[in-house]
This record gives structure tokens, sequence and C-alpha cells, in this order.
């Protein structure tokens, strides 16, 4: 009886400089950057199918790629909030949903570009044509971005920053035309 357990909780991003600050910072720059690629990818592919659907609408497909990440955002939050309290053997607390909110916040914050370049179109300043298009290049432009973002965390050269970028624009690619062609 008298067994007390320590709380593990996620880590603060207001937490003091001290001896694993750069681990801790690390793990979060790791976590936000798989949160930046993977909404980046997200948005991408809703641009491509709501352009499809919405040929000419760029405000509702600004909608359609601010609520799918938006979705998709509340989905990590609470998928990984269940984790957490598992892999802790503890009830989950509201301030560790807010830490996995902050954390899981890339997700949405990846959309910003497009859904801005789309909202262009949506007020008339662009055409919707134009305005997808650019929403689809800022996209790219974010996951080259992030691929240097990776390459510098890993101290890469620049053969291998050149390889990643690579790799991030391919696979972001790919997966919009696998969408592309199995959903048209």
């Amino acid at each position: 009886m008298g067994e007390s357990r320590a709380r593990t909780t996620i880590p603060d991003v207001n937490q003091p400089p001290g001896r694993a600050t750069s681990r801790v910072a690390r793990s979060r720059l790791g976590e936000r950057l798989a949160g930046f690629i993977y909404g980046t990818i997200l948005a991408l592919s809703v641009i491509v199918a709501g352009a499809r659907a919405y040929p000419h609408s760029a405000g509702h497909i600004a909608a359609l790629v601010a609520i799918t990440c938006a979705v998709f955002w509340i989905a990590h939050v609470y998928a990984h909030g269940l984790s957490h309290s598992i892999a802790h053997g503890e009830h989950l607390r509201f301030d560790d949903m807010i830490r996995i909110g902050r954390r899981e916040g890339s997700i949405v914050g990846a959309a910003l570009l497009p859904v801005a370049a789309l909202l262009l179109g949506a007020i008339g300043l662009l055409s919707t044509r134009g305005a997808v298009w650019l929403a689809f290049a800022l996209g790219l432009v974010v996951l080259g971005a992030e691929g240097v973002v990776f390459a510098r965390a890993e101290r890469l050269g620049p053969l291998g920053t050149v390889a990643v970028v690579v790799a991030n624009l391919g696979l972001g690619l790919f997966l919009v035309a696998l969408k592309l062609a199995l959903t048209h």
C-alpha cells in the first residue's frame, strides 16, 4: 500500500534549460517535423482531390484542406493521448492533452501556406487554377524545407541534404499521384 509512482509527463515546451535540454529539443524537433511532413502531404492530397471536385471554387478547396487537417489533428491528439495513458499506466490529464495538442499542432500548421494561397483565389486575387497551383507549389516548397531541416538536424553534408530533399519531395509527389490515380 504506500507505494507511489512518479508521474511521467510529456516534455513541456517551456521547461528550463538543463542537462537533457538538447535531447528534449531534438525530440521536440523530430515530433514537430513529423507533423509538418504528415500535414503537408495530407494538405497536398486534399488539394488534388478538392481541385477535381471543385474546379471553380478555391474557397471550397481551402475549407476542405483546413477542415481535413483539423480533423486529423484531433484524431492524432486523441490517439496519442490514449497511448500516453496506457504507456504510463495513469489516467490522462487535461494538461497532458494540451501538451499533445501543441506537439501535434504542426499537422494544422503545415496547411497554413496552401490554405492562404487558396484564399487568394477565393477572394479573386488569383484564379482558382492559379491558387491551386500556388498552393501545391508552396506545399512542395515546405516539403523541401522540411528535408533541409532534417538534414541540418542530422548534420548531413550537401549530398545527404540533396538526397533527403529529393526523397521528401518524391514521397510527397508519389503519395499525391497515388491518391490521384486511385480516386479518379
